[in-house]
Order: structure tokens, then sequence, then C-alpha cells
């Protein structure tokens, strides 16, 4: 069943694993078991539980020749290690098993869809990988690749498609028994595009129709792409490579668009009505969906940034983790994300404040810790003079602390981790602008060891950012330039 490069990425995971026992690690976001992790792949339901395979270099804790790394759930929240799924073993995908997805067949069987890479030589010398679309089917744990792979090469991209950027396919199952799957690609001018194709048996593979171009809006390649409905509209996530700023959108460069729009399913035409950043933070990439049984749309991406990920990775066994998963809804033409309602069951130790007015700076008993669970809400403690600027600061001892902070008259959120302990220039800090009225806001946030993601206004906006601060900071403090007034309902998680 399985090759030597499987067996021998397998017999490496359980090696070390013995040896991980005391590395600090998040307490409920998905972290890798050991190596490197990147981009969620195949996030599917399967056989009663959720299935996460994700990028994966097991041999040190750099981008490397990607495998897919297994983990399961039942809860997202608690998971547990899954031998390696896929190792670089054939000759269409020597060089790498990039991105893709999941679906369960309906002969009980586990499909996955990713894209296999191997590299090519060009005239002056320099190396890319030429990309195309694979199979492997298998029972949730072993996975057996599938004899006629490719099944999507150059030969089913749209002219001018680049086949050295053409990745990461998304599959669903259509009501009526067939299949879908959107892939990133772009063309000659690297300009994005996300391509629609079809099959009746997941097997063999049609392409249909370019779904959605960039047209020079947004970045340069599109890629890890989903497509789902989404209470009454259709709904296209895709992340762009190389995007320029649009006020205070689009400011991570390599960052991820949702696109909300409508879908003719007799034309499969998407019809875009607007588009808005997923994330706002500086951590936050690739994410992937999965319709869960009781009918939710539920997110989770990478918590990372390309630009910054190597600096983080010098004496650590381990590196990257995912995001909080996020249930998601449209509202008023705007994607909100929620953390999923799991989070509540690890909720203990409560602590609440009500109708705290205050200025300078204070500190509250019980209000500590690095897994935390805590909702804000602000006021102006003066109706006649609005307050200036409002700071939470946690992760914070006598040296270091990252800030979460709001200024009114702007209506701007910004974090701040540059005295987080990095001894690099780094990007360190994102603005939002959230919608506030006098000076009101409504913050969740979550807090787990090496991150913190900020869910604002229940969830219109979210910023997310990892946090590499050691966990003796643990202090959590509040700062009112001007007079505030603020509910805090704190839980440990």
């Amino acid at each position: 069943m399985g090759s030597e490069k499987l067996e021998k990425a397998r017999k490496y995971e359980a090696e070390h694993e013995a040896n991980m026992t005391d590395v600090q690690r998040p307490g409920f976001h998905l972290s890798v078991q050991v190596g490197w992790m990147n981009d969620p792949n195949g996030f599917s339901y399967y056989n009663g539980q959720y299935h996460l395979f994700y990028q994966y270099h097991p041999y040190s804790s750099y981008w490397g020749p990607m495998h897919w790394g297994h983990a399961v759930s039942k809860d997202l929240l608690h998971w547990e290690y899954l031998p390696v799924a896929l190792a670089p073993d054939e000759s269409y995908d020597k060089d790498g098993c990039f991105s893709g997805s999941a679906v369960a067949l309906e002969d009980g069987r586990h499909l996955l869809m990713y894209t296999g890479v191997v590299n090519e030589e060009m005239p002056d010398g320099t190396v890319k990988g030429v990309q195309t679309q694979c199979i492997a089917i298998g029972d949730g744990i072993d996975y057996e690749k599938y004899e006629g792979n490719p099944v999507l090469d150059e030969r089913q991209l749209p002219e001018g498609g680049d086949r050295f950027e053409f990745r990461d396919p998304k599959i669903w199952q259509q009501p009526d028994g067939t299949f879908r799957c959107v892939a990133g690609n772009c063309d000659g001018d690297r300009d994005g595009q996300i391509l629609l194709y079809s099959s009746d048996d997941a097997l063999h593979w049609k392409f249909e129709k370019i779904l959605l171009r960039n047209n020079d809006r947004l970045g340069k390649m599109w890629e890890c792409p989903d497509f789902f409905e989404l209470d009454g509209k259709q709904v296209l996530l895709t992340s762009p490579q190389d995007m320029l700023p649009q006020g205070l959108e689009y400011h991570n460069g390599n960052g991820t668009v949702c696109f909300i729009g409508t879908y003719d399913e007799r034309t499969e035409t998407f019809q875009e009505e607007s588009n808005q950043a997923v994330d706002y933070g500086i951590d936050f990439y690739a994410p992937q969906t999965v319709l869960a049984p009781d009918g939710r749309r539920i997110m989770i991406g990478w918590m990372q940034n390309w630009d910054t990920c190597n600096f983080y990775t010098f004496n650590q066994p381990w590196f990257g983790q995912m995001s909080i998963p996020r249930e998601l809804s449209v509202k008023n033409g705007r994607l909100i994300q929620t953390p999923v309602r799991e989070l509540n069951e690890l909720r203990k130790n409560k602590v609440a404040y009500e109708n705290l007015t205050f200025s300078g700076t204070m500190q509250l008993g019980g209000i500590k810790g690095r897994k935390v669970d805590m909702e804000v809400t602000l006021r102006p403690g003066d109706a006649k003079n609005l307050y200036q600027k409002f700071w939470i600061r946690f992760a914070q001892n006598d040296k270091y602390f990252t800030s979460l902070s709001f200024r009114p008259y702007e209506s701007v959120l910004k974090v701040d981790r540059k005295f987080s302990g990095s001894r690099r220039a780094i990007i360190h800090q994102r603005r939002s602008q959230v919608r506030s009225e006098n000076g009101c806001i409504k913050l969740r946030l979550i807090l787990d060891n090496f991150s913190m993601e900020v869910f604002v206004n229940d969830g219109e906006h979210v910023m997310a950012a990892t946090v590499h601060t050691d966990l003796s900071a643990d202090g959590i403090s509040f700062i009112a330039d001007g007079s505030v007034s603020m509910d805090i309902v704190k839980y440990d998680l």
C-alpha cells in the first residue's frame, strides 16, 4: 500500500512524536505534529469525524517537499494525529503533493484531489514546477493514488492558462450526484482566474469555463479557491498573491478575498456583487470550508503570513498552526465569521464585570491568562466627551505585551505586537476600519498560547495574529485616554 517515501515519513513521525511531550503548543488550535505546516487541505466530514489534512514537511520546521499531514476531530478543537496521508512518490508528483480537497464518496470511500508538482528546467536555467491535478482514494487512513493520474493537466487549461500556476482543486458533489471543482490559475501575465471543471465520477474531468477573472484588480495569481452557497448568496473565496492595499482592505499582500454574488446553476455563471478581505490581521491565509452535518459552513485557515514565517522557525521542532474554525454566514452583503460554537464547551472560571467606568490604566482581578475567551463591550464613559483611544494589552509582563487599540473618531481597530519579544522588524501591526457608533464597539478576544483572534461586532470583522511571547507573560490590562465604560465577561479555556 505505502511507498518507501510514505513509510519513511510515517516512521519519522512516530519516532519523533515520543520526543515532543515537553514542547509548548497551542491548546486548542491544530498545530503540526513535527516539522512544517501550511495550507489546510481536504477539510471534510467522513465516517463521523472531521478530517483535516495540511501541507506538511515532516523533516524540518521549514518549507520543503510537500506531503499531506493528517488529523481528525469530533469537535474541531481536540485533534488526533493520523499518519501522513500522501508523500511525493510518483512521477507526476515527485516534487510535491500540493494543496487540494476531499469528498466522501457514496460507496463509503474517501477521495482526495490534490496538485502534483514536477520541476522542469527552463531555457534560462531556472526551475519551475509544472502543476497537475491528481486523485487518491482511501479509507480515512491509507490512500491509494489513482492509476489514471493526473486527471487534469495543461490540456484542460483555457487558452493562455499557465501550466506552472494551476493548483489547489476544491471538489464538491452536486445534488444530482455529479462533481464539480474549482482551481486556481493565471494567464501569461500572472493575472489570476478561477477555473470550473465538471465530472460524472470524480475521475474523468472536463473544463467548463473561467468562473471569475481578476482583470488586474486584486493581486496576481489566485490560489486556494472555495465556492459554495450561503444564506441565499454564492460565495467565492480565493487567496491572491501580491495584492496592493486599497484603503484599509487587502494589506496582507498575500491574503484572502471573499467575493459575494449570485450563481445561475443552469449556465454555471457567477455574478460578483461585492468583495472584502476575509481577515484583517497579520496571520491568515489559504482557508478552506466544510459543510458540517448540521448544515453549518465552517472555515479554517493557516494562521501565518508568508512574509514573516521563517523568522520563527529556529529552535522550534514544529512550525505552523491553523486558525480557530469559524462559522460563516452572510448578512447585509457581508461575510460574518464567528468562532465555532463548540468553543463554548471549553469555557470555565467565568469572571464578569459590568459598567466599569475608568480612564488611565486598569487591571482587574481574575482577568489574565494566555488561553482566554473574553468579551468586551465598550461605550463612552462621558456622553459629552468622547474618549480618544482605548487599548487592551495582553501576553503582558514587565517587558512584553501585545495590544489591541481602538480610535473611536476614526473607527479604526489596530493589532500591534512590536513589543511581543520579536528581535526583527517584521510586520507587527495591522489596522481595520470597523463599524461603531459614538465610540461603542463589541470585541471578542480569543487567546491560545501563541495566537490572538479578535471578532468585532459579532463577527463583522476578524483580525488574527500569532504571538510568540514567552508563556510566562500572561497579564491583561486596559487603558483609556478619556473616560470609557465597559462590560467584560472572561473565561479560561
